[in-house]
């Protein structure tokens, strides 16, 4: 290994355990953030000026600082890349960490840390990547857009949300994009390895459930109890269960993934697929997520005295959509509840679906074939949200690939936003020299 690659994987560590240890909580509540979104953005936007490049940190509000900066490619006339990640990360009160959760310590060459996979571990990544090309005087073949991002886990308001809608500039002459969720390695058979690249995201809503009835005093029971009543519409919306979608992205995932395992996985029925995937081991609970539309009741308010009648009961909805699919859940929905319950809409953001055939994604498969000679790369629908919904507003073709090779049977997106979340050290490393290759000819 030269010199200048030892260097990028040493300063991608660093900068790693630097912005980990920076606490960028995003609470999701404004009074209780603070600025370490902007403390990371600052720490990212000296590093880059270090080299010569010329960041740009921009403020959507006081402590909610995001940073992008563009490095020129040798074809100006081909779409820029946005390389990006996120400088928040979720908060870590209620959880048993057994390490400091912003300590960012290595124990038996695991790094732990929140953010060490969501994503700091990406923004270090792309950070040192960006110093390494200013340094060895690397031209890529296209111009990259590095953007880091403040408010990602709390839906991109004042992060990439903010600075498509102010600042589209910024991402003039973009066409793709580059983030979470994928990347990791998850096994086939034996020791070969799959790497996930999102090729699409489920859509995100959020609905409420409002049932109302006749006031009371709890000792004189009402037929129209507005508790009951929504207590009814909950657990239909749990009972009900959604036919699979076949997204685009997901028959690309039944395909490759099957014709690697040697078996086929295009022509099967709900039941048949259920099976199969369940089949599938640590990728099992991902690609499952994926199948089909899915609605969560996770919250529930009625009233305040015990013994009281509430004359309004209502629930709280996540709601996740398949590309394609996604006109059709407002009218489900109502149908699951019943005409007596209002179903009033809160957010909406919609799927998006980027081209599996797109030419990156042959780069993404030759950088991991030159680490990882039997590694493929897998498209799969992340059943999650990122950035990349907010980019592609603008026209912007988003994919997940944050490349990671961890030991067969370690479940990368389990990591996320949980207690103890870690990464090998070695897996950064090689993150670090796939994503260079990546970049260079992207």
């Amino acid at each position: 290994m030269t010199a200048a690659l030892e260097l990028l994987e040493a300063e991608s560590l660093a900068f790693i355990r630097d912005l980990i240890r920076i606490e960028s909580v995003n609470t999701g509540v404004a009074e209780t953030i603070g600025d370490g979104e902007t403390r990371a953005a600052r720490f990212v936007a000296d590093r880059l000026a270090e080299v010569g490049l010329e960041p740009e940190l921009v403020e959507s509000k006081p402590g909610r600082g995001s940073v992008v900066a563009r490095l020129a490619g040798s074809d100006p006339d081909r779409g820029a890349l946005v390389v990006h990640a996120h400088l928040d990360v979720v908060p870590v009160e209620g959880q048993a960490w057994t390490k400091p959760p912003f300590g960012a310590e290595i124990h038996d060459g695991w790094l732990y840390g929140r953010g060490a996979v969501d994503m700091k571990n990406f923004a270090g990544t792309i950070l040192a990547i960006a110093r390494h090309f200013r340094r060895e005087g690397i031209v890529p073949e296209r111009d990259l857009i590095f953007a880091f991002f403040a408010d990602e886990e709390a839906g991109g308001v004042w992060g990439a949300r903010w600075l498509v809608e102010n600042r589209p500039e910024l991402f003039a002459g973009a066409t793709e994009a580059i983030s979470e969720v994928g990347g990791f390695s998850v096994p086939i058979e034996g020791d070969r390895r799959a790497y996930l690249v999102a090729t699409g995201e489920k859509g995100v809503a959020w609905a409420t459930l409002t049932t109302r009835g006749r006031p009371g005093h709890g000792s004189r029971p009402t037929a129209d109890n507005s508790v009951v009543r929504l207590g009814r519409a909950v657990a239909a919306v749990g009972d009900h269960r959604f036919p699979i979608v076949r997204s685009r992205s997901l028959e690309g995932f039944l395909d490759r993934f099957g014709r690697e395992r040697g078996v086929d996985l295009t022509d099967l029925d709900d039941d048949e697929l259920d099976a199969r995937v369940a089949e599938l081991g640590v990728v099992a609970p991902l690609i499952g997520s994926g199948l089909r539309q899915t609605i969560s009741p996770t919250v529930l308010s009625a009233g305040s005295k015990t013994n009281v009648i509430p004359a309004e009961a209502s629930a709280a909805l996540d709601v996740r959509m398949i590309p394609g699919s996604e006109g059709e859940i407002s009218a489900t929905l109502q149908g699951i509840v019943g005409d007596d319950v209002a179903v009033d809409w809160v957010s909406w953001i919609p799927p998006i679906e980027s081209p599996a055939d797109s030419p990156l994604l042959d780069v993404l498969a030759d950088a991991i074939g030159a680490e990882d000679p039997d590694g493929v790369v897998v498209p799969y629908l992340l059943p999650a949200s990122t950035d990349n919904k907010h980019l592609s507003r603008l026209g912007i073709a988003g994919y997940g690939f944050v490349p990671l090779r961890v030991p067969q049977g370690f479940d990368v997106f389990a990591q996320f936003h949980t207690n103890d979340e870690r990464v090998p050290v070695d897996a950064l490393a090689f993150s670090a020299r796939v994503t260079e290759r990546i970049l260079r000819r992207a």
